[in-house]
């Protein structure tokens, strides 16, 4: 018997969080992203006005960020398993997913469709479902879809698609964008707080190999 001493490769996720239909919307990454694009936009408290070069370096809040990513989702190892799911509908059901990110629930839209029906004259949008990126355990961030594409590539002789790629841009919501008691509001804090305990690991990483790095030079630490 031979024990594999490779880690545990970790799959990344996005889960929409709906109470009512908690099943609706979770895509496990079938092929983790070759690459993550990440773009931060910060935030001054102000514009060009006098006081806000008095302080320049006042912030209004956390940076705005973007992800990008290709995800990849292929039946063939299912197909070649003779899974029933992906023999009959292929990856329609992986794709459904990640759409119904985007959709509201059909049954607000009927609820909605009613009320306007019986005379109610302001009718709340509803709401898309919490949805969470998760890239490993220090990364659970919630996000708000602002792209999606997919490019299907194949299909079985039913017009299934058995192979596609799902391009994302996914928007990252930080706590100025929710309520304080919204659970959105604690994850991005949590994410932020684990994001500063990193930076501080990182500098005294840096600090004691410029120290190292000196002390070989000439022979002494400082």
């Amino acid at each position: 018997m031979t024990l594999s001493t490779s880690p545990r490769l970790v799959k990344g996720a996005i889960v929409g969080v709906d109470v009512f239909n908690p099943l609706a919307s979770v895509i496990v990454f079938q092929y983790n992203p070759e690459t993550l694009t990440r773009s931060l936009q910060p935030q001054g408290a102000g514009g060009d006005s006098g006081s806000a070069r008095a302080e320049p370096l006042r912030l209004a809040g956390p940076p705005v960020e973007t992800l990008r990513l290709e995800v990849e989702i292929d039946a063939t190892d299912q197909l070649e398993r003779a899974d029933g799911v992906a023999g009959s509908l292929g990856i329609f059901p992986q794709l459904s997913a990640l759409e119904m990110l985007l959709y509201p629930k059909s049954a607000v839209v009927i609820a909605n469709t009613v009320l306007l029906a019986t005379g109610t004259i302001e009718i709340v949008p509803p709401e898309a479902p919490l949805t969470l990126f998760i890239y490993g355990p220090k990364r659970v961030l919630p996000v708000r879809v602002a792209e999606f594409s997919i490019t299907e590539e194949a299909h079985d002789p039913s017009l299934n698609p058995i192979r596609a790629k799902v391009e994302l841009g996914l928007r990252v919501l930080s706590y100025s964008d929710f309520p304080v008691l919204h659970p959105g509001y604690a994850l991005f804090l949590a994410h932020q707080a684990v994001k500063e305990t990193m930076a501080v690991v990182g500098s005294v990483s840096n600090i004691a190999a410029a120290g190292a790095g000196a002390g070989a030079g000439n022979g002494k630490l400082f």
